[in-house]
């Protein structure tokens, strides 16, 4: 009956990549189909593994190097350059991605992009033609400050002096100065994949949404929205930006605001999954399957607002094909994701979060072992025993 399943999961932050997810989950499938054929499709979103995700999905490489990381210090990073040689992929989570920010350290107000700037300069020292920029698990809210300044341009208080780097610090500014900006930037194509769905300023701006994440107090992510208010306005003036809303265009926020800083430059916000998915054959993969698991580490009423599961669910449901999610935890709206047949979390019992995030590999394998018993049990019933109604568990409030 399932002779061929398709993983098809997200990485679960701060825990697993997507392939140690993939792997997870078809071990646990393996356990109870010996037999089955098991294409495993690691996706990423713009976030963590991205760049070695498409490496390898494209017989391209990683370029590792030394950039500046979210708190200041240097570290080790990488780009990719695709097969073919003419683009190059800057992962903005591996330079300044939220699991390089030590717990001691999370402030959005102080971490920086400086890294994500310097990692494009490294790429245009290449040759190639195109950059795409991954944005996702971040850990700064800058609006893309620190990249800029990597890339040349100045970024002036009253006084004429050069802002710290940090979201806290864009309230001050006065003037940008664009005049050092590297030059190979205009002959360059920069692509920006991220969730459309983040927008830079206003209610739902993305200090407001993401900066508790981050470790942002309230009184902090009023002082980053603030920032980021000035941040739109003074780029729109001193760098003329036409056609693109820095406050509330689809993506300005992702990645605490990177868009809005790249936008500014002239890069292109594109809806991720249009971006990244099409390298993986995503379509053709789906609509050869049996039986689709997705997962990540939460389902909840954002998972339809631009996560992986709910795009691997509207895909396979162009094919007819059932979707299972397993998630590390299940939130409000879990029963309501769009194309999910059925979901379930990983957690057996009541644990702390650290052991969880240790053991999620396990859980994650466990899980889908479970899962898999339910399904062939459920195809053993009799064609008289019918189900009705909408999932719902009682734990979710």
């Amino acid at each position: 009956m399932l002779s061929r399943v398709v993983v098809a999961p997200s990485g679960f932050k701060e825990s697993l990549s997507a392939q140690a997810a993939a792997d997870a989950i078809a071990e646990g499938v393996r356990r109870v189909l010996p037999d089955a054929e098991i294409d495993r499709i690691p996706l990423v979103d713009g976030g963590e593994g991205t760049a070695v995700a498409l490496a390898a999905a494209t017989g391209g490489r990683l370029v590792a190097l030394p950039a500046t990381g979210p708190v200041g210090d240097r570290l080790g990073t990488h780009f990719a350059l695709l097969g073919g040689g003419d683009t190059a992929v800057v992962e903005m989570a591996a330079v300044a991605g939220l699991s390089l920010v030590p717990h001691s350290l999370r402030d959005p107000g102080a971490t920086t992009t400086r890294g994500v700037g310097e990692l494009i300069r490294a790429a245009l020292d290449t040759g190639v033609r195109r950059i795409l920029v991954g944005c996702g698990d971040s850990g700064t809210s800058d609006g893309g400050a620190g990249a800029l300044q990597a890339l040349g341009a100045r970024l002036l208080d009253a006084d004429g002096f050069e802002l710290p780097p940090g979201g806290r610090e864009l309230i001050r500014l006065h003037r940008v100065d664009p005049s050092g900006l590297d030059p190979r930037l205009r002959a360059t194509e920069l692509l920006v994949a991220c969730n459309p769905y983040n927008v830079l300023c206003g209610e739902r701006g993305v200090a407001r949404v993401f900066g508790p994440q981050k470790g942002a107090t309230p009184a902090q992510v009023e002082h980053l929205s603030a920032g980021l208010e000035n941040w739109a306005y003074v780029l729109t003036r001193d760098l003329g930006v036409t056609g693109t809303d820095l406050r509330t265009g689809p993506g300005t926020g992702a990645s605490g605001g990177l868009g809005a800083g790249l936008a500014a430059l002239g890069a292109r916000l594109l809806p991720r999954f249009d971006v990244l998915l099409d390298h993986l054959d995503l379509d053709a993969r789906l609509a050869r399957a049996d039986l689709v698991v997705t997962a990540e580490g939460a389902l909840d009423h954002q998972t339809p607002r631009g996560k992986v599961p709910a795009e691997v669910a509207r895909r396979a449901k162009c094919y007819g094909r059932p979707v299972l999610a397993l998630a590390g935890t299940l939130g409000e709206g879990a029963h309501e994701v769009p194309g999910v047949d059925a979901f379930s979390g990983i957690l057996p019992a009541p644990m702390a979060l650290a052991e969880a995030l240790v053991r999620a590999g396990e859980l994650l394998a466990d899980a889908a072992e479970r899962a898999l018993r339910m399904i062939l049990l459920g195809a053993r019933l009799p064609a008289h025993a019918e189900v009705s109604g909408t999932q719902r568990p009682s734990s979710v409030r």
